[in-house]
Formats: structure tokens, C-alpha cells, sequence
């Protein structure tokens, strides 16, 4: 309960915006997208998208999983209540748009589906965009499989699967991804694992985004061992999410900024 509001005055505190930045591709990233304010006509869209959620009454059962594929809960929701809590705000859906427009991501690993309103705003940053996005409640990506469709979003295929298991059995030496957006297990040895596990999948070019980096101690400890890893060259910390970039031809340089 406490975590997230010290961390977030520990964030304030040592915050900076693009006037403290001197790397050239941190400065054009945060000025030319993370603070672009421009109203885009595609904004409509997810916020078309999100209402079509937050109206409806359809009641689905749950599956909450714990460590590995176990059950670590059911329980029926209604669509609408989801929406409300879970997935990605209307802000940040916003800003993932902007991200994956200006870097021009093709190729798009999303972990944690959820009611697909991240997925959404990945799909219309890049509407020829190869998305993989993977969920391990059949019924809640039932739901986003029949929404994304509805909204004709159509480059995206959703997966069911316990996450661990997917990246295990698929073969990350044959596959690049130039986003990768976690959000599925805020846990942090699972976070560590998929960051281990995603590696041979990199190039110079790859943004990979964590969701929820000071949401708890565990995740703040799994923020700082992936910070230091020697293949992660920049990361920029917006308190909420953190964005890794493994860029050879820059210094190793860490950004905390305000958006």
C-alpha cells in the first residue's frame, strides 16, 4: 500500500523533462512523442473502443493464475467492472500509440491481453503491424477477440497460453519483436524470467516496455537488475511504466521523466 506513494515522491523528486536530456534519440523520443500533444483522429478510435467495454453487462468467469499455469483464482466479473480496473488507462493507451506510430514497431509481442485495450492502441499505431499478444483467461480474450474484431483491428492474434510455458516452447532465436509490452504477471521473478527468456529476440531497434516498475518492492528490484543488465544500454523511467532500449551505439544511460 505504501510502496507505490513513497516511491512515487522518491520519483518526483529526481525527475527531470527533456531539458535534462543530451542524448539525441531520448530528446527526440520524449519531445517529439512522449509530449506530443497533437489530438490524433485515431485516439477516437480507443476511445470507442474502451466506452464499448465500459457498457458492457456481460458477466465472465475469471481465471486469476498464480506461480506457473496453477489456478490461483476464479471469480465472475462483469466486462464493465473490468474495464474500470484492469488494462491500460486512457492516458497511456494514448501515449502506446504514439510510441509504436513513431517508432514504427512491425513486429509486436504483447504479454498480458487482458480486455485488449493495449492491443487496441498498438493495433492503430501500426495497422500492418504483426501482433502476438498472449492472455491466460480463455474468456477475457474471448472478449477482446470479439471486440478488437468489431473494431476491425485485424492484425493481431491472440493467444492463449500460460505465459511461461509460450516463450519456453516457442524458439526466440527464430523470432524478432521490435515492441514487447509486459503486462501480464507484475510478479518479480516472473518479470526477470520473460526478460531472460525474450533476450535472443533483440535488435538494435527493440523498445521493450514494463508495466508497473514501482508497484510493489519486488518490482522495483526487478526494475533495477534489468536496468543493469549488460545488454540494456537506456531506460527511461515515466514512474508507472519503464522502457528499455538496447541501443549498442549509446552510452548506458538512465532517464527518470516526467510525462
Amino acid at each position: 500500500m505504501w510502496f507505490p506513494i513513497k516511491s512515487y515522491f522518491q520519483f518526483i523528486w529526481h525527475s527531470k523533462n527533456e531539458h535534462a536530456v543530451h542524448s539525441p534519440f531520448v530528446f527526440n523520443l520524449i519531445t517529439k512523442c512522449f509530449y506530443n500533444i497533437e489530438y490524433k483522429p485515431e485516439y477516437e478510435l480507443l476511445e470507442k473502443y474502451r466506452n464499448s467495454l465500459l457498457a458492457s453487462k456481460e458477466v465472465i468467469q475469471v481465471v486469476d493464475f498464480g506461480a506457473g499455469s496453477k489456478v490461483f483464482k476464479t471469480n465472475q466479473r462483469a466486462v464493465c467492472k473490468i474495464a474500470q480496473t484492469a488494462g491500460v488507462s486512457k492516458k497511456r493507451a494514448e501515449l502506446l500509440f504514439r510510441i509504436t506510430k513513431y517508432l514504427q514497431s512491425e513486429h509486436i509481442l504483447e504479454i498480458g491481453t487482458s480486455l485488449g485495450l493495449a492491443t487496441s492502441a498498438l493495433s492503430a499505431g501500426n495497422n500492418v503491424a504483426n501482433i502476438t499478444t498472449l492472455e491466460g483467461c480463455e474468456n477475457t480474450s474471448a472478449v477482446a477477440k470479439k471486440t478488437l474484431r468489431n473494431f476491425e483491428l485485424n492484425n493481431i492474434e491472440i493467444i492463449v497460453t500460460e505465459f511461461s510455458a509460450y516463450l519456453k516452447n516457442s524458439t526466440p532465436e527464430e523470432t524478432i519483436y521490435d515492441l514487447i509490452y509486459f503486462d501480464g504477471n507484475h510478479q518479480k521473478q516472473a518479470t526477470l524470467d520473460y526478460f531472460e527468456l525474450l533476450l535472443p529476440t533483440i535488435t538494435n531497434e527493440t523498445v521493450w516496455i514494463f508495466d508497473d516498475i514501482h508497484w510493489s518492492k519486488e518490482m522495483s528490484q526487478a526494475w533495477k537488475k534489468i536496468k543493469n543488465h549488460p545488454k540494456v544500454t537506456v531506460t527511461i523511467d515515466t514512474f508507472q511504466w519503464g522502457l528499455v532500449f538496447f541501443r549498442r551505439e549509446q552510452p548506458k544511460e538512465h532517464f527518470i521523466i516526467r510525462i
